[in-house]
Order: structure tokens, then sequence, then C-alpha cells
């Protein structure tokens, strides 16, 4: 198992682990969205429909709406950009835990969000944007994790692209190939399919679980996705961790 874990999110990479990684941070991004969304009825990985209001506020001209949209934006772009800058700097450091870090960063975050967002509740004025910058940094900050991971092969924390590939592959399973000299016929790619379905399916039961959870526990069923999250980054950050400190 921990050997498992030191592999999952570890340095030396394979498609078998990107896929399995793929599908833990799938369910955690649609538990945290839907929550999310149970909490201040707004979705925080979805940036085109956050961009989308955020234009529909201008024209209608609600300039406060239309800056608290710009902000999710940002903070969705400022995840990114840390969690590049974590790779990057784990890279140079021919770190295990090089892809771990993001995510141990994510868990902070989000247990942050557990334990502190009832309290940010009560505060006017305020439980809305925070957390939804907050949420949008998170998001953020894991896809491009995912990103960087597989080469652009996959993403977690939105499905429109996902269903868009499913569509073109079902295209392909059900194009009628001829004969036709110098055409190479052309072919469904199953393993993707079979793959992105499953992610569109963790999603959509993170989604259900994560609503449920926020409805039972409110903001502290955030808690339980740190924690997964945490058993998924600590083995790589603890090796990397025990071997600096032999080297010393």
């Amino acid at each position: 198992m921990l050997n498992y874990l030191s592999r999952l999110t570890g340095r030396d990479r394979s498609e078998r682990y990107d896929d399995h990684l793929a599908h833990f941070l799938t369910f955690i991004a649609g538990a945290a969205n839907a929550g999310g969304f149970m909490a201040f009825r707004q979705y925080t990985s979805h940036m085109t429909g956050i961009a989308s209001a955020a234009a529909d506020a201008v024209a209608i001209g609600n300039l406060q709406a239309a800056l608290a949209g710009a902000f999710a934006l940002a903070a969705f772009v400022c995840g990114a950009a840390i969690s590049a800058i974590l790779i990057n700097w784990g890279r140079r450091k021919a770190l295990n835990s090089v892809y771990a870090f993001p995510l141990l960063l994510e868990a902070i975050l989000l247990a942050f969000f557990g334990i502190s967002g009832e309290a940010l509740q009560g505060i006017d004025g305020i439980i809305v944007p925070v957390t939804v910058v907050l949420l949008c940094f998170i998001m953020g900050l894991q896809n491009a994790m995912i990103t960087k991971l597989s080469g652009a092969r996959i993403r977690t924390t939105h499905i429109t692209g996902m269903v868009t590939d499913i569509g073109i592959e079902i295209g392909k399973l059900v194009y009628i190939n001829r004969r036709i000299p110098n055409h190479p016929p052309v072919h469904a790619d199953r393993g993707k399919f079979i793959l992105l379905s499953g992610l569109i399916a963790l999603f959509f039961l993170g989604g259900v679980m994560g609503a449920v959870g926020f409805n039972q526990y409110g903001y502290h069923s955030a808690l339980v996705l740190a924690a997964l999250l945490l058993v998924l980054a600590v083995i790589p950050v603890m090796e990397d961790l025990i071997t600096g400190a032999r080297a010393k």
C-alpha cells in the first residue's frame, strides 16, 4: 500500500498511476464543487460559467457581481500558477514529492475551509467572496497539477472536455469505414472512452456525496476531502524528508 501511494503521487510516473490519481481527484473536485454550491449557490470549478456570469453582470450594470467573478477567475489562475511553481521547484530539486506538494497545499486549504467556513459565514459580506475565491484557488491548483502530471491528457475539475472527447470517440466507434487507398481506417480509442466515462461518473458521484455531506455536516464535510488528499500526498513528502535528514 505504501509503495502504491508513493507511486501514485511520486515523481516516477506511468499512465496507470496518472489514471488512478485522476479518479481520486475527479471525485474530490466533484464533491468540493457541489459542496461549494450548497454553501453559497455558486460552482467554483466552472470558469466558463463564472466568466459568463461576470459578462452578464457587466451588461446589466451589476459591477459588484462582475468584480466578484473577476476575483474568482483570478483566484483560479493564481492557484494554477502556484501549482506550476511548486512542481517546477520540485523538479529542479529532483524531489519525489514533486506532484504531492500541490495536493498537500490543497489538503491544508480544504481543511481550513472545513474548520473556518462556519465562522466566516457569520461575517456579513465576507463569506461569499472569501469562500468562492478560496475554492476557485483550490480548483486551479488541482487542475494545473494533473494537467502538468499527465501532459495535458487529463483534467479533473470540469467535465466539458471529457464529454466532448467521449462524443468524438462515439463518432469514431459508429463510423463506417470503407477501403480507400492511402486512407487509414477510423478506430475508436476504447481505453480512452472507458477512462473518461469513469471520470465523469466519479465527478457525478463526488457531487452527490459532496452535496449530501454538506447538508448533513456543513463545512466540516470538507475535512473528509482534506484527509483523503493528505493520504494521497503524505508518503512522497515523508520520503523526501527522510532522505533529506539522512543526507545531513
